[in-house]
């Protein structure tokens, strides 16, 4: 029996249609997206529901298709239940977001359900295991995975707004690439500055330099930081009419030859960024105010339910994973076993990486024209 269960009006236009000529009364409907169908009702928080149900008078196409309130139905497990039942000749579910590309990833809870199918029971390597025990170690597994192995990196496109800083992603671990967007739309690589720096504690001191405390004991602070305030003042477009005192900047009224050069490090006119852990933003340099920026960071793919999938070519590299993991925390297991575990994770992650690398030769050696060595093949 095949793996795709959704028809290609389903899948290619994100619509079921549920024809009833005779006009018998539908109490529910059951669809086959692989989108989990969730409405105001029965997600918590509420939030808008991820589709839409339309009724037509008639069975026959050209349909004229009219909203059916929301209040009329509910969903569980994508069976959608009608109350009180409706008697209309066509009824079709639109989901509000189609789902490309899914079949190239299998769910977390599959891979669950499959590794105590294969790997435990009677006469295999593992006799008896709890599931939650499963559970832990491949969250711990797609954890560790998403920061080198899979597909994890996020992106979004943001506008440098006056206060040159944004908040950091919801889900954000860290930070993959930064750049900015031209008029053409072509990417210019943004660089982390070790010019400046974002102070963590802002502490208020007296005339002798001795931090003042409030009432509680604890120490006052300063709202402001000073250092990050001097620094979204200063740009590379005025480095000459601020005369910085750092060394790295030539001075106007030095001698010619006196000090010559740049650091190679800050030798890029695409702007600097840094991290401010203090108040959980990314802030740059203020000749990027106002560009349109791409931002691209790394998740641990746990903090949505939509990131908890994992791709095929991956999936025996987690199977081994968690084998792996709970035989080397339990007694009594030889080392011998334990350590052909631990080759076979090895193994399979380090084929997960090259399938997952997604090097195709043609461009390979596309890239490689520009260079002054010529693949040829």
């Amino acid at each position: 029996m095949g793996l795709i269960n959704e028809t290609n009006s389903e899948y290619y236009s994100g619509e079921h249609i549920e024809l009833n000529p005779l006009g018998n009364p539908i109490t529910s409907i059951s669809v086959n997206f692989d989108t989990e169908l969730f409405d105001t009702a029965t997600n918590n928080p509420p939030t808008l529901s991820n589709y839409e149900i339309y009724i037509a008078g008639t069975a026959t196409g050209p349909f004229t298709w009219t909203v059916l309130p929301e209040t009329v139905y509910s969903v569980s497990n994508n069976v959608i239940t009608f109350s009180p039942a409706i008697n209309d000749l066509a009824v079709k579910i639109q989901l509000r977001q189609t789902n490309y590309g899914s079949y190239a990833y299998i769910s977390l809870d599959d891979i669950i359900n499959n590794f105590m199918v294969g790997y435990v029971g009677y006469e295999k390597i593992i006799p008896r295991v709890n599931k939650q025990d499963v559970m832990f170690h491949a969250k711990r597994g797609l954890q560790e995975f998403s920061y080198d192995t899979l597909k994890s990196v996020k992106s979004q496109e943001l506008t440098i707004p006056p206060s040159l800083c944004v908040p950091i992603p919801q889900d954000y671990v860290n930070y993959v690439q930064m750049s900015w967007i031209d008029n053409v739309g072509v990417k210019h690589l943004i660089f982390p500055t070790r010019l400046t720096s974002n102070p963590t504690e802002l502490p208020l001191q007296d005339g002798n330099g001795v931090p003042m405390q409030d009432y509680l004991g604890s120490n006052l602070e300063s709202e402001d930081s000073i250092t990050e305030d001097r620094w979204k003042k200063f740009s590379d477009e005025t480095i000459n009419t601020i005369k910085p005192d750092d060394y790295r900047y030539p001075r106007k009224d030095w001698i010619l030859g006196q000090r010559y050069g740049l650091e190679p490090e800050e030798a890029n006119i695409n702007g600097t960024f840094t991290i401010n852990e203090r108040t959980g933003e990314i802030c740059f340099s203020s000749d990027l105010v106002g560009k349109i920026i791409i931002l691209e960071y790394i998740s641990d793919g746990l903090a949505y339910d939509g990131d908890t999938k994992v791709p095929k070519l991956a999936e025996e590299a987690m199977y081994m994973h968690i084998a792996y993991s709970i035989l080397a925390g339990r007694r009594n297991v030889p080392e011998y076993i334990v350590q052909r575990f631990k080759r076979d994770r090895s193994a399979q992650l380090r084929n997960a990486k090259i399938r997952l690398s997604n090097i195709k030769l043609d461009e390979f050696v596309q890239v490689m024209r520009g260079k002054s060595k010529w693949i040829k093949h």
